[in-house]
């Protein structure tokens, strides 16, 4: 595997969008491929030349789920809730999506797909799973509590299907359906050229609830690079052809047990150990690795950063929520981390980019997760190379706080719950 990495996991931040203004010569399209349950050290150990050919262009880094580990943001590393991290930019203590029951998602924390729909009614969306709950649950179509969302295509629900997909002990029959999908989305990529798309491939995960560690799961991350090279040739016959601007993100949703590998939903090191590979230009500092601290990308991070591709505006109320910040372009801060003590909020940061101040904001309330706003006071505002300030609290009222550190590229936020 392509192996430009950092290797320590750590707490990610959240983004403010100022969003920038870009010369669009091509046209901008987006694609994100979720591989089912595969940690960082299992993808890098075995031979996998598509992604790798993919790296190439891009880049590739370890990456992390799991939200905040010990915080109010930790996240269960378990499929759905980690790719309605994905879809919303958020961790679980605001989407709330806690497990593949997907009992009561928050849909006032917005996806990638009702941004886009929203802003751009007129581009095209597209879904291609095996899991149905993941385009009318997750995604939200069709819901009133999502204005009624609707997908310009959906190839899915083939769990569902018993009679072409007769289900037997091996799970060879998501095998199957994981070929189908790849196929699929191959030709209506190379066809249509859908503006955001998403692919999800199970089989890798399966293999690894069964067998654990061993041949049979690395022999389904083979299968799984080579349905992937058949998406990137589509996708290379767009941009080749009609000129098109494709950044293409691949992820995973949680790693695995560090015992036998058969399980995943803690807290290990190796269940929240995940990795990103992309063909994005202009990856920055923090996605590289060569901020100067140990911190690595969370799979919150790739919805802002496919943002900004697809030049989408994300309203100050709702980007104040977001969990994730841009892995392309300028950032000016990453790294929060607030401490609480005798009256006094002190926060720090690492500054990336050191032009321009940071402003402290501060509300005591969470009106959002309601579908109201919360009003936040400037407390503060000191140059962002300082990397620290500190504000009176002692006059506000205890027990909840919400901090948003706006720079002039992006914005991280954190809680104080006490």
């Amino acid at each position: 595997m392509y192996k430009t990495i950092t290797c320590i996991l750590a707490v990610c931040s959240t983004l403010f969008f100022s969003p920038e203004s870009y010369a669009q010569p091509s046209p901008r399209k987006a694609l994100f491929i979720i591989v089912d349950g595969i940690s960082a050290d299992a993808i890098e150990k075995v031979e996998t030349p598509n992604l790798d050919a993919i790296a190439e262009v891009g880049g590739y880094t370890r990456a992390y789920v799991g939200g905040g580990k010990g915080t109010y943001s930790q996240t269960p590393t378990i499929s759905a809730v980690g790719y309605n991290s994905l879809l919303t930019g958020t961790w679980v203590n605001k989407h709330n999506v806690w497990d593949n029951r997907i009992k009561e998602p928050n849909y006032h924390y917005w996806t990638l797909f009702r941004f886009m729909e929203e802003q751009y009614p007129e581009k095209k969306t597209a879904v291609f799973s095996t899991w149905l709950d993941n385009r009318t649950k997750l995604i939200g179509e069709s819901l009133p509590q999502t204005n009624n969302l609707r997908l310009d295509y959906a190839f899915d629900g083939f769990e569902l299907d018993t009679i072409q997909f007769p289900h037997d002990k091996d799970a060879h029959y998501i095998h199957l359906i994981d070929e189908k999908v790849a196929t699929e989305a191959a030709r209506y990529i190379r066809e249509q050229s859908p503006d955001l798309s998403w692919v999800y491939l199970e089989y890798t995960d399966d293999m690894g609830h069964r067998y654990g560690d061993g041949e049979r799961f690395d022999e389904s991350i083979r299968i799984m690079d080579k349905q992937i090279g058949r998406i990137w040739e589509a996708v290379q016959v767009r941009q080749k052809q009609y000129g098109e601007d494709w950044k293409v993100f691949i992820t995973t949703d949680h790693g695995r047990s560090a015992d036998t590998g058969k399980n995943h939903g803690g807290q290990s090191d190796r269940e929240r150990s995940t990795w990103i590979t992309t063909n994005a230009l202009g990856l920055n500092r923090y996605f590289r690795g060569t901020t100067g601290i140990a911190v690595v990308p969370a799979i919150v991070d790739i919805m802002p950063t496919l943002v900004r591709h697809l030049g989408l505006t994300i309203p100050r109320d709702q980007a104040l929520e977001l969990d994730g910040i841009p892995l392309t372009g300028k950032l000016s801060l990453i790294n929060p981390a607030v401490h609480k003590e005798e009256g006094k909020l002190t926060t720090t940061w690492k500054a990336i980019d050191k032009e321009g101040t940071v402003k402290v904001w501060l509300a005591t309330t969470n009106q959002f997760e309601e579908g109201g706003k919360d009003s936040y006071s400037l407390l503060a505002e000191v140059p962002v190379s300082q990397e620290q300030a500190q504000v009176d609290i002692s006059k506000l009222p205890k027990g909840y706080y919400k901090i948003v550190l706006e720079g002039k590229y992006n914005s991280v936020n954190r809680w104080v719950v006490e």
